[in-house]
């Protein structure tokens, strides 16, 4: 079963929300575990103050009575303090929500309406091409344009096979450490400088490998691609500008037989499409934020905060608490015994505690990053132009087993992120009359889009849009030559990953982690 570009994205948008509602359950459950072990400290509290009431004389007990009572009303203060910060930060982050999934559902509407453009002008541009097609002016360009891509191509495949061979060929060379400590020093070019001792041990050694016949094969392999490239390079854009050419008579063509109001209506849908990504991330960034300051105040990592619990911890842990209690324990009275067992369960209750508050702080380091990284794919899927409706992805797990193996870290994100680039696959294109190439497509280009006709506008790469030949390409052009790899994601981001994980990572074992209800 395959996937479409808009249900993918929303496939990502369920996930993503799952993941920031179950890092907000384990937040406010890491700040309901501090207020329980505070009031578990204030329990104890209580516990020593009957025990001083049977064991110790009055002046005593006042005295310790007061100190617990001090610490007491400290920690009570500053919980009640802790409450309404933890308070505004979550209605922050609600807020933040809501904006955030404004954004997603507009964004999904402009896509809608980008594909009804779209609709429009592929029947505008079927109906145009055949007369277009026989204009001579459209197909000289046309056949220019195709032309100088072959040539581009051409140019581009012999600099791949120069690379290879620098690659390959060059190895020998720079597996030579004698020859390398040469090549480095610039033996044999102007920029050699040594002393005169130095120079002679160098020409002795460049005589024992053979270093001035080796030094001119090992520069001509490696400057034959390097002039390649720019040559290549230079029929690109050659090639592009061509194209470009052919694209304003397209786009004139599709104006001149009426679509031009839904080619404005589609650019403006992609301008606004572009703002909202932008704003999304902002948005995404912001929450990023509130986040860590609701998990920082979660775990009770506020000074202020951490000094009055701990503060009350402190005095039940003085020395004359604890021979109090070890006096208890010593005698056999029925009220010591009961007091003492209540001081044991209650202490167990703050253990039990602390130790799971430890297991879900690492739960939501982890999920903090497994939400950052999948941004950062749903970033490129959207910049990659993914989330059109003309793409689609053969691999229905990729929102299912894949999903959930990606966020139980069983495969890296740029692992996740790769096997979306290669199930990706574009809704070919009907060739155009007289030819196998489908309109506006050159030798070499991947194939898309609609069937029929030529390319309607295409004002940018990605944002919902239809990809064009080449990133930066306009109207005309089959799809766009997509970035390989699945390495580094290029979604701008602010201070490190949390946690300690690396953007692109992913490789924590663990969680059971299921889309479409709570991970």
């Amino acid at each position: 079963m395959s996937l479409s570009g808009p249900e993918a994205l929303k496939s990502m948008d369920d996930a993503l929300r799952d993941i920031r509602r179950e890092e907000d359950e384990i937040a406010k459950r890491l700040a309901r575990s501090a207020e329980l072990v505070t009031k578990f400290r204030e329990s104890e509290s209580e516990l020593f103050r009957q025990l001083a009431g049977v064991r110790l004389d009055p002046v005593t007990q006042q005295e310790l009575g007061e100190r617990l009572s001090q610490a007491e009303l400290k920690a009570r203060n500053m919980l009640d303090r802790h409450g309404s910060e933890l308070s505004a930060v979550e209605d922050g982050l609600k807020q933040l929500d809501r904006q955030i999934a404004g954004l997603a559902t507009e964004r999904g509407e402009q896509t809608l309406a980008i594909a009804t453009a779209e609709t429009e002008l592929k029947a505008i541009a079927d109906r145009v091409s055949a007369e277009t097609a026989r204009d001579p002016v459209y197909s000289q360009k046309r056949q220019a344009a195709e032309e100088l891509a072959a040539v581009a191509s051409q140019s581009m495949a012999k600099t791949t096979q120069a690379e290879t061979d620098r690659e390959q060929k060059g190895k020998p060379y720079r597996d030579d450490p004698l020859f390398m400590y040469l090549w480095e020093r610039g033996f044999g070019t102007r920029n050699y400088r040594q002393n005169n001792l130095i120079q002679t041990l160098d020409s002795w050694v460049a005589r024992l490998v053979g270093f001035p016949e080796a030094r001119v094969n090992f520069a001509m392999l490696n400057e034959i691609p390097m002039r390649l490239r720019e040559h290549a390079e230079r029929q690109e854009q050659i090639a592009e500008a061509a194209e470009a050419e052919v694209v304003d008579l397209e786009k004139a063509a599709v104006d001149a037989g009426g679509g031009k109001p839904a080619r404005l209506k589609r650019e403006a849908a992609q301008a606004r499409i572009a703002e909202i990504d932008e704003q999304m991330v902002a948005l995404e960034d912001q929450r990023d934020e509130q986040l860590k300051a609701q998990r920082d105040l979660a775990q009770g990592s506020d000074p202020a905060f951490s000094a009055a619990v701990n503060g009350l911890a402190e005095a039940l842990g003085r020395e004359d608490i604890k021979s109090l209690l070890a006096q208890a324990r010593a005698t056999q009275t029925g009220q010591d015994d009961t007091i003492v067992k209540q001081i044991d369960e209650v202490r167990q209750r703050a253990a039990e505690e602390d130790a799971e508050s430890r297991e879900q702080r690492n739960r939501l380091k982890t999920l903090a990053a497994r939400r950052r990284e999948l941004e950062d794919i749903q970033y490129e899927f959207k910049k990659q132009g993914f989330d059109n409706a003309g793409s689609r992805f053969g691999d229905d797990k990729l929102v299912g087993d894949l999903l959930n193996d990606f966020l139980r870290g069983g495969i890296t994100a740029a692992d996740y992120w790769g096997q979306w680039q290669r199930s990706q696959s574009w809704t070919q294109r009907q060739p155009r009359p007289g030819s196998s190439e489908p309109w506006g497509n050159s030798p070499g280009a991947s194939p898309g889009g609609s069937s029929g006709g030529f390319q309607w506008p295409d004002s940018s790469f990605g944002g919902g849009g239809t990809p064009s030949r080449r990133q930066g390409g306009g109207f005309g052009g089959g799809w766009g030559k997509l970035p390989s790899g699945g390495g580094g994601f290029s979604r701008p981001r602010q201070g490190p990953s949390p946690g300690g994980f690396r953007t692109g990572g992913g490789g924590n074992k663990g969680g059971g982690f299921k889309t479409g209800g709570g991970f």
